[in-house]
């Protein structure tokens, strides 16, 4: 319950909308890049995105369309999940008595399915390819149109919000002897390549950046907790069939 609270984020006056939590990313001893993130429950609903350009020290700035936001699969996917153990426990009649032990550990095994399914969504990002990242939606979500040699991506990493913005170089036909496609990965490092639209890229540099969102925080540690609660319970049913099927009367 504690959990899912922490996914239905407390209301600002009477309106009933989630709240806005407002989030600057940045990583210290660097300025290349800077976000301020506008969060609202499991969608982003501003971003504002400062990059210095290494070259010529260029300063490029960037923000999500009015129009426009952009829905965290991981938040709205852990929160199906904590909501679904929820309803396994709920979904019987207060009066209703277990029968026997077996039953409850299918319980708690279907139960703990869930609650590891919800912390997994936040503890491990998609793996994307270049040419994913460069196809996906995010790209068309800013004004100024984002330039093409510019991608970027959010995801969520245990309790942080993260950003991570590549700049890339188009490979000139002399070079693209030694292309290498690189496959998935959360966070692609300098020089790895890829094709996109009848062009071959190589990354040049890679800016992450990110901040700790509180209430994910607690929300994973009420995973946690869930889960050996869960599991406690099932070693006193399995200490008590035991002794059950061992009775010597």
């Amino acid at each position: 319950q504690e959990a899912s609270h922490r996914f239905a984020l407390p209301t600002s006056g009477s309106g009933g909308a989630v709240k806005q939590e407002n989030f600057v990313l940045s990583t210290s001893g660097t300025d290349q890049v800077k976000g301020v993130m506008t969060l609202q429950g499991d969608a982003l609903c501003q971003a504002d995105v400062n990059l210095k350009m290494p070259r010529n020290n260029q300063l490029l700035h960037f923000a999500f369309r009015e129009d426009k936001q952009w829905k965290l699969q991981q938040i709205q996917d852990a929160r199906n999940h904590v909501n679904q153990a929820i309803y396994l426990l709920m979904n019987r009649d207060a009066n209703y008595q277990f029968k026997t032990g077996l039953e409850v550990l299918k319980l708690m095994d279907a139960v703990m399915l869930q609650l590891s399914r919800a912390r997994n969504r936040l503890t491990t990002p998609a793996t994307l390819t270049l040419p994913e990242i460069a196809s996906s939606g995010l790209t068309k979500m800013f004004t100024p149109v984002l330039p093409p040699d510019i991608l970027v991506n959010f995801y969520i990493n245990l309790n942080k919000l993260c950003l991570t913005v590549y700049q890339l170089h188009v490979m000139q036909p002399s070079t693209t002897k030694n292309f290498k496609p690189a496959g998935g990965s959360v966070l692609h490092n300098p020089g790895a390549m890829f094709e996109f639209g009848s062009q071959r890229y190589e990354v040049n540099h890679v800016h992450k950046v990110e901040c700790v969102v509180p209430w994910l925080n607690d929300a994973l540690v009420f995973f946690t907790v869930s889960l050996q609660l869960c599991q406690q319970l099932k070693d006193k049913i399995s200490v008590f069939s035991s002794y059950w099927n061992y009775r010597p009367y």
